[in-house]
Order: structure tokens, then C-alpha cells, then sequence
């Protein structure tokens, strides 16, 4: 039997840029910390910081709060908000002790504080612990970029939704951060724009790419997408705001969706956010059995679908107006003014 070896707490592994913009301080930690094995990458200062970490993808970053160009409240900001960084630890590094700089820190979205001068045990600590939570929040990222990666198949299966799951989950977000859902649901909301539609790998490719309106029991095998995706997603536990904007974005406020038949507020609001901006991207996309309509037409297409009782009118109200103030590319005005549709089939 092959023994193994202990597993040594004391031991570290991972990669860590050290921003600072005084040579002593960035020279002193690259040392101490690369005395104990682990990958050093520096920056002087808050830009140069951003254009490192794309380049040297860290497990943790020490940065200093203090910097010309950007300052570290500024970056660590940045970073927290990009949900492609946002996971990655950030320890400030700070002369300043005053209650409001650190409250500042943490509204930052900081991991930790060291204050200098730092003491080399509290340092190594506060490595230590980070990196193990990093470890394990990569472990939780894998199995989320192999649902992502499962999504995006399934999209590629079909040549009229490309780059469908990467518009919904930026109009969602965007809207999302516009009407003030908070930080969690925005991030919700990110995964859900790209998951959505994960449930239709259960479909098979007769009714999910026939190139005409479906059948009436084409519909009833088609309608069991939200509920499978609901499924596959729910063993993540990081994924439990995700789940009900999977199940339920095909449903209407009047009842008539699916797969629950929800009605008005029963509906998540998560999930109402999603059915405007799916529908709207069905409307301005070719599809098999329809041309790409306008923004125009799609946004008086949804208008009336409001009127009947289909959509969140506030929800639309303030979609409509991030469109107006974020205008989109001059390929619209290349769309056709196709003839109305009888609902919208997304």
C-alpha cells in the first residue's frame, strides 16, 4: 500500500502580487513571503496592479491602501466588483488605524487588514488563512465553470443563439444594479444569465433546433427545460439564489407561464428581471421561425405583452430606460420591421 504523505498546515503553495509603492516595503514582503515558497509577483502602484493581476492571475493579494493613480481602496473596489475577480482575497496593508479607514476597507470589499509596521507571525497567518479559503473557493469555481462550459454547448448547438447567455446575463446585471437589487441577486443574476437555459440538455435536438414553431407535445417536452435545470444546478450549494431564476423565467404574471403557472409577486423578482431581457433578446435575434426585429418593435412588441399581463411594467419601465440611456450599436437600424409574432417563443 502506497503511504501518504501527512498533510503539513505549516506548508504553503499559491501565488501572491504585492502592491506597494515603496521599494523597501515590496522588496521586504517579496522575500519573507517567497522564503516560504510561494510564486511573488509586485506592483508599484494601484494601475499597474490591475494590468498584473490579469497577467498573473494570484491566489491573494497584499495591497498597500496609499498609491498614487489609484489608490488601494480604489482597486480592491474594482477587483470586488468584477465577478471574474471577485473571489480572490485582498488583505489592505495600511499605516492608517482610524475606524473610518477601515470601514472604508471593508465597504471596499477587503478580506483582511495588516498594519504597519507588520508583524511577521500575524502576516504568515493571515497568508496562511486566506490561501486555504482560496483553495477551496476554486474547488467551488470549477464546478461552476463546468455548468458555464455545459451551458455555453448547448447554446452552441443552435447558430441563432450565439451569445445569447453572455447578453442576458449582462442586460440582467445591468438592470439588475440599476433598479438596486442587492449584491448577491446581482451575482445571481450574472450566473443565471448564463445557466438559464442548462435544463435543455434534456432535449433532444429534433424539437430544440427544428427550424419551425413546435407542435403542441413538442411544447410539453420543450416546457421541461426550467424544471431539469433546476435539477442539474441544485447540488451547488453556491448556486441556491440561481436556481429559482432558472425555474421560473418562463413564467407570467398573469399565471399562463411555466412551469408553476406563478402569478404577479409570487413570481421572484430575480426571475422577473430575467423574463425582460430574455424576451427582448427572442425579439431583436433571428430565429428559425422569425426575423430579428428592431429595438422599436421589440420594445412595442413587450408593451403590449405588459399591457395583457405578461411582464413587470416597472421592471420594463426601467429596462426601457437603460436602453435609451445606453444606446446600442448602429446594426439595429439594420433590422427588420418584421410582422408581429403570436407571443414570444423564447
Amino acid at each position: 500500500m502506497t503511504s501518504r504523505v501527512p498533510y503539513d498546515k505549516n506548508v504553503m503553495s499559491g501565488k501572491i502580487l504585492v502592491v506597494d509603492d515603496d521599494d523597501t516595503h515590496r522588496q521586504l514582503l517579496q522575500e519573507l513571503l517567497g522564503g516560504e515558497g510561494l510564486q511573488i509577483a509586485t506592483a508599484p502602484d494601484g494601475r499597474r496592479c490591475l494590468e498584473e493581476f490579469g497577467r498573473f492571475n494570484p491566489d491573494l493579494v497584499l495591497l498597500d491602501v496609499d498609491m498614487p493613480v489609484v489608490s488601494g481602496f480604489e482597486v480592491c473596489k474594482r477587483l470586488k466588483g468584477n465577478p471574474e475577480t471577485r473571489l480572490t482575497p485582498i488583505v489592505l496593508v495600511t499605516a492608517l488605524s482610524a475606524t473610518e479607514d477601515r470601514v472604508r476597507g471593508i465597504q471596499a470589499g477587503a478580506d483582511g487588514f495588516l498594519t504597519k509596521p507588520f508583524d511577521r507571525s500575524e502576516l504568515l497567518a493571515h497568508v496562511r488563512s486566506l490561501l486555504s479559503l482560496k483553495l477551496h473557493t476554486d474547488e467551488l469555481e470549477r464546478a461552476e465553470s463546468v455548468l458555464f462550459v455545459l451551458a455555453r454547448s448547448i447554446e452552441g448547438k443552435d447558430p441563432y443563439t450565439q451569445g445569447h447567455c453572455e447578453r442576458l446575463s449582462d442586460y440582467s446585471v445591468r438592470l439588475a444594479k440599476r433598479v438596486g437589487l442587492a449584491e448577491d441577486q446581482i451575482i445571481a443574476l450574472y450566473r443565471g444569465g448564463i445557466v438559464h437555459d442548462i435544463g435543455k440538455v434534456a432535449i433532444p435536438d429534433a424539437i430544440l433546433l427544428k427550424p419551425a414553431r413546435l407542435t403542441p407535445e413538442e411544447w410539453v417536452i420543450m416546457k421541461e427545460h426550467p424544471a431539469v435545470g433546476e435539477r442539474i444546478c441544485a447540488p451547488l450549494k453556491s448556486f441556491r439564489l440561481v436556481l429559482p431564476i432558472i425555474r421560473h423565467h418562463h413564467e407570467k404574471l398573469d399565471g399562463s407561464g411555466y412551469p408553476d403557472n406563478l402569478k404577479g409577486e409570487a413570481i421572484p423578482l430575480t426571475a422577473r428581471v430575467l423574463q425582460i431581457v430574455d424576451v427582448y433578446d427572442a425579439l431583436t435575434t433571428e430565429r428559425p421561425y422569425k426575423r430579428a426585429f428592431s429595438r422599436a418593435k421589440a420594445l412595442q412588441i413587450m408593451q403590449e405583452e405588459v399591457g395583457k399581463g405578461w411582464w413587470d411594467a416597472g421592471l420594463f419601465a426601467e429596462f426601457k430606460q437603460m436602453l435609451a440611456q445606453n444606446p446600442e450599436s448602429n446594426q439595429e437600424a439594420s433590422l427588420v420591421e418584421a410582422s408581429p409574432v403570436k407571443g414570444t417563443s423564447v
